[in-house]
């Protein structure tokens, strides 16, 4: 079966396509965590005029706003992943 949603052979330890991308997001989302946590501890040991002078800047809106589209983007990974999986059980 030459299925381009799959890549698993019968018997094999090779992950399907679907279940590739999905640890590829899942990672990518994770580290974006790591790092926003990384960045709130760093915003709390600045002093509180730096810190309300960096809140002001358009890279911190912007850090926001990113941050704000990525706990969307959660959900819409599972529900790709749950698709593909679908998609690939057919």
């Amino acid at each position: 079966m030459n299925d381009a949603n799959t890549n698993q052979t019968d018997g094999s330890d090779d992950p399907t396509t679907t279940e590739l991308a999905h640890s590829i997001i899942e990672s990518l989302l994770e580290h974006t965590r790591v790092v926003s946590d990384l960045i709130a501890v760093m915003a709390q040991a600045l002093d509180e005029d730096t810190q309300r002078a960096l809140t002001q800047t358009s890279q911190w809106q912007a850090y926001l706003e990113s941050r704000r589209r990525l706990e969307t983007t959660r959900g819409e990974v599972e529900k790709f992943a749950g698709l593909m999986k679908d998609a690939t059980a057919d």
